[in-house]
């Protein structure tokens, strides 16, 4: 089940990234009944053998709802857990390869992080990019904020979805909104909620409206 067999990405506005937690399928069943509607399992300390197990349950659950699975950096494991796609960042593995590795079929979606990168993307077999992070954020220690302009950049260029990362929350959407963003990449703020159903709703409802409201001005 590709992205493109359970409706075009373009139509996916919320996308939760998440590493490895005990609660794991009863946390994603209740972001996706929040609103999520694509999922990437991304968890840069579990062993390779923990990545398959894990990544068979989180394709499970979301096989059930029809919400794609995508493996964070991995496509030998992707393929093996029978994920949608893969992600992978700059200095992982290319997406040329990862797409030699998973098909025709596969969404294979690519981080970058400066124009440049963005630039390069386009020559690359990729289904999707994402930008940022917008602000500096735990989950990319060291790494500097982007800033707004470059989701305005990526947009403007990339020539497929742009998912904007870094400080996705409620409020930060509408200003995400304004300098282009139609997609956006949720951590830390459905990942450290203690009511993940309900928050996913409340971030869903501001993308929703926020996106109704750019299409009406």
């Amino acid at each position: 089940m590709s992205i493109r067999e359970t409706g075009r990405l373009a139509q996916r506005h919320l996308y939760l990234c998440t590493s490895d937690r005990p609660d794991l399928a009863s946390f994603l069943e209740a972001c996706i009944a929040g609103g999520v509607d694509v999922v990437q399992l991304r968890d840069k300390n579990l062993e390779a053998r923990d990545v398959v197990e894990r990544g068979r349950l989180a394709a499970r659950v979301c096989a059930e709802h029809g919400v794609p699975f995508i493996l964070n950096d991995r496509p030998d494991l992707a393929l093996e857990v029978e994920a949608d796609g893969v992600h992978v960042g700059q200095r992982d593995v290319s997406p040329a390869l990862a797409r030699r590795i998973l098909g025709p079929a596969a969404t294979i979606g690519l981080s970058t992080h400066a124009p440049q990168e963005l630039e390069s993307s386009r020559n690359e077999p990729v289904d999707y990019v994402s930008a940022g992070p917008v602000t500096p954020t735990p989950t990319k220690p060291g790494r500097p904020g982007t800033g707004r302009d470059y989701v305005t950049f990526a947009v403007a260029h990339a020539q497929r979805p742009v998912f904007v990362t870094g400080g996705v929350t409620p409020e930060t959407v509408p200003a995400l909104v304004t300098a282009g963003a139609r997609h956006f990449v949720v951590v830390r703020y459905l990942t450290e909620s203690g009511d993940p159903k309900r928050a996913a709703a409340q971030l869903r409802a501001s993308i929703d409206q926020n996106l109704e409201g750019a299409e009406l001005s």
